[in-house]
Order: structure tokens, then C-alpha cells, then sequence
């Protein structure tokens, strides 16, 4: 509080500062906040714009790999599947296996969660 907005938070409790004031700031503390770290974790750091720009790159290794695999010569190497962006809340580990991302299902997140994160105001 009193980092972004130069509040202290004990004058909430001294009477100088309202409950609805208060709330009005804490729902728009800005996503590196440490209350909004705190409450989403490693993936307050990451925006809408973050995640459609790793979609988006995601989509291009991947047209990338389709190119070459059809475009190659028979006796060649496959080329390796391009392996996507990390992204948080992944669970990716450094010994997970290389170039894949595991089914929608096991990343945690379901369709509906994510579409609530995604449309929750910053």
C-alpha cells in the first residue's frame, strides 16, 4: 500500500482511512504488488499479452516444424518438435521431457479458471 499508493495501512486502523477506501485500493494494486504475488502466485507476472505472445510463438515453432518436416529430404533426420514456451503454472520441471507440454488436463488449470484469471481486471 504504501509503496504504490503511499498509504500506510495502519491508518485504516487509526480511523483515517475507510474499509471501502481500502478495498478499492487493494483490488487495484497492480499485479507486481506482493498482495497480488501472494494471492496468484508466479503467474500475477505474466499479463493476457504475455500469454497470447507465447501462444503466438508457440504457433509459429510449431508451423516452423511443420514446414521443414514436409519440406526435408526422405533420408533425412526428422526434425525435433519445438519445444513451447514455459509458462507459469506449468509444473514444467528441468528434467521434464523436452519438447512436449503435458494435456490441458494435467497443467492444473481448468478451462473455466483460466478464462477467470485471464478476465480478472489488473
Amino acid at each position: 500500500m504504501l509503496r504504490h499508493y503511499g498509504v500506510d495501512l495502519l491508518d485504516w486502523h487509526r480511523g483515517r482511512l475507510s474499509s471501502r477506501r481500502l478495498r478499492v485500493l487493494v483490488e487495484h494494486l497492480p499485479s507486481d504488488s506482493s498482495y497480488a504475488r501472494a494471492v496468484h502466485g508466479e503467474q500475477a507476472d505474466w499479463t493476457v499479452t504475455d500469454h497470447l505472445l507465447a501462444a503466438a510463438v508457440d504457433h509459429l515453432a510449431v508451423a516452423n516444424w511443420m514446414f521443414a518436416t514436409v519440406h526435408r529430404d526422405e533420408d533425412a533426420e526428422p526434425a525435433e518438435y519445438p519445444e513451447a514456451v514455459p509458462r507459469p503454472g506449468d509444473g514444467a520441471t528441468e528434467g521434464s521431457a523436452q519438447g512436449t507440454r503435458p494435456p490441458a488436463a494435467e497443467q492444473g488449470a481448468s478451462a473455466a479458471e483460466i478464462v477467470a484469471f485471464l478476465s480478472t481486471p489488473t
